[in-house]
């Protein structure tokens, strides 16, 4: 199909609106995205090897 995705598509819930968008505007500005943050903690969280904790920018 031409319009699947590669890899499925996961729903947060719960997360309002500003910290979606503050956390938008903090990974850009880190150079990333949202889905590359949110992978790499949740492999640290759950222990895989050679996961590092991500970095969290400076406070604004």
């Amino acid at each position: 199909m031409a319009n699947q995705h590669k890899h499925p598509v996961r729903g947060l819930r719960g997360i309002d609106d500003q910290l979606w968008r503050d956390f938008e505007t903090a990974v850009q500005q880190a150079g990333s995205d949202r889905s590359a943050e949110l992978r790499q903690f949740m492999e640290w969280y759950v222990g895989r090897p050679n996961a590092e904790q991500p970095i969290r920018p400076p406070a604004a």
